[in-house]
């Protein structure tokens, strides 16, 4: 018996209660949180319900509950009920009710742990989005991994979800790249505002070898030329680090095409309508202090030339246009200062802000090897880069590294501890806990399970009960994950599944030892692997990281 299931037997409890009359009839709500208590002496299960809800259903806490808990015992599975407290119910299940779960979770198989939080919404979600004048940092590697984790989760329950990558190949940062590699291919240093490092001279020397003639050109061409080429060549270079990092994009979303569409004067004109825009001393601004905005933001110069939030403007009014319910940005912490106009920039086109528009920050990511910050990419010359991290520990444990700490913030990624086969190395030891599901299905695999050999009456080992409880707990842990935006969440949970099923292997046998004979407790304790094995793969899944069947 899952929380879901104890869920869904409460609230028909309730629903009951209301027609008998012996409650007020109020809606109900979707769903009744169901957790583990903090002491195992209290129950399998506990839920405050009748303390959150008692006021509004005309009863007091603790007399719902007592309320409650009679009805409960009746419930098929559920052995005992209590009442503690002014109001919290604490519940135990018989052993077979409890262990009837791992059945459940291998039938269930790729579909356990999904759910319909968030079924029918249609969300924009954007992330990395680098400038294409140099390689993907560290920083935007951290967004490449959490934000394809937050899409699967998204997608997990139930929302349509478009990954979009919006290249800013457009503004002064491009012509300040173009220039570059024009300095490198003529041999001379790079421009004072310029970029620099190997990268700049490979691109450089690609594009003479598309453009022979590229650098006798009169200076405008040549720069164009190299403008064009340039971030060509590093599109694809971008493009292919995010493939080879696990990360697909569903769009690639060029800013310059704002500007050649008319999409920036369209997004003027709306506001316009809307009584959002006015002109002075020469200029366009758009009226954001109306919408909580600190001051008003100036949209196109008095020269004529577009200001930065001209481009957000019509890049947010395009996914609207999109059909996009909701449109998610995941930002760098440089970015932290966007958010406020960000905000109003959405009210002012009459959206919600928070619910239309969301912005995630993240923190900044630090690498660490023999004790001593990384600084520098032999490539880039200045920043470390994703290519870096990859060639240093691979895909699986990077993408992990990147997920299991909280967005908000920093993280340092300790190289060493990343390299190693041990279970200090996070990665490995839910890797490792994978693989040694496998193992033990591989190892039982004369046992023949089917459905009349699962006797889940039989799982009555304390460790059996933790492994049961752990894995009954995932699809609570991805709703949540999801309603936080929080990938780190199914990581951590992840550790701990994995090191209850390690103790879980430790005291209990599933196949029998030599000689003995088979009994009803192995066959049905290869469900229980087997349930582990589900939990562990769907949830390595969700973080983009590989779950292997040896190690």
């Amino acid at each position: 018996m899952t929380p879901a299931d104890l869920s869904s037997h409460i609230l028909a409890i309730l629903g009951s209660l209301q027609s008998q009359g012996k409650l007020s009839t109020i809606e109900l709500p979707s769903e009744v949180i169901v957790e583990r208590p903090k002491n195992r002496d209290h129950g399998d299960w506990a839920t405050n319900v009748a303390m959150q809800w008692a006021v509004k259903l005309g009863s007091n806490p603790r007399e719902l509950a007592v309320l409650l808990a009679k009805e409960l015992e009746s419930v098929a599975g559920i052995s005992k009920v209590d009442v503690a407290g002014p109001g919290f119910i604490n519940i135990t299940l018989s052993a077979a009710a409890a262990g009837e779960l791992a059945k459940q979770i291998v039938q269930a198989g790729d579909s356990y742990g999904l759910g319909n939080l968030l079924a029918g919404i249609k969300m924009n979600l954007e992330f990395v989005s680098a400038n294409p004048t140099g390689p993907i940092h560290i920083g935007g590697t951290r967004w490449a991994a959490v934000g394809d984790s937050l899409a699967r989760i998204f997608e997990a329950q139930g929302a349509k979800v478009t990954r979009e990558y919006y290249f800013n190949d457009h503004g002064a940062q491009i012509d300040r790249f173009a220039r570059s590699l024009l300095a490198a291919a003529r041999n001379e240093d790079a421009p004072e505002d310029g970029y620099s490092g190997e990268y700049i001279n490979q691109i450089a020397k690609a594009v003479v070898e598309k453009h022979p003639n590229a650098t006798s050109l009169p200076e405008d061409e040549a720069k164009e030329t190299f403008r064009a080429a340039g971030v060509d060549l590093m599109f694809g270079e971008i493009r292919e680090s995010l493939e080879k990092f696990g990360v697909h994009f569903d769009v690639f979303f060029h800013e310059n095409s704002l500007y050649e569409q008319g999409a920036v004067q369209k997004a003027i004109e709306r506001l316009r309508t809307l009584g959002h825009i006015y002109d002075q001393d020469g200029a366009v601004w758009l009226r954001s202090t109306t919408f909580g905005d600190d001051r008003d933001r100036v949209v196109i110069k008095s020269d004529g030339e577009a200001a930065y939030i001209a481009g957000d403007l019509a890049y947010y009014l395009d996914k609207r246009e999109r059909g996009f319910d909701q449109a998610i940005y995941m930002l760098g912490a440089d970015h932290h200062g966007y958010v406020q106009r960000m905000m109003a920039m959405c009210a002012a086109f009459g959206d919600e802000p928070g619910v239309n528009l969301e912005i995630l920050i993240g923190q900044l990511v630090n690498l660490v090897k023999d004790g001593e910050p990384v600084r520098m990419s032999k490539r880039a010359g200045t920043v470390v880069t994703m290519e870096d991290l990859v060639d240093a520990v691979g895909v699986d444990a990077a993408r992990y590294a990147l997920t299991r700490s909280s967005i908000n913030s920093m993280v340092d990624i300790d190289l060493d501890q990343l390299s190693k086969k041990t279970n200090d190395n996070p990665v490995f030891y839910v890797q490792y806990a994978h693989a040694r599901t496998k193992q033990v299905a591989n190892n039982a695999v004369s046992l023949a399970v089917d459905d009349s050999e699962f006797d889940p009456s039989l799982l009555t080992h304390e460790s059996e009960s933790n492994l049961l409880a752990a894995l009954a707990r995932f699809p609570a842990v991805m709703a949540h994950s999801s309603t936080e935006r929080a990938p780190h969440l199914v990581a951590r949970y992840l550790e701990e599944v994995a090191g209850v099923y390690h103790r879980w292997y430790d005291a209990c046998r599933v196949t029998p030892l030599s000689g003995n004979a088979v009994e009803s407790v192995h066959r049905t304790r290869l469900w229980l692997n087997n349930a582990a094995s589900v939990v562990l793969a769907n949830g390595l899944k969700v973080l983009g990281v590989s779950a292997p069947e040896r190690m």
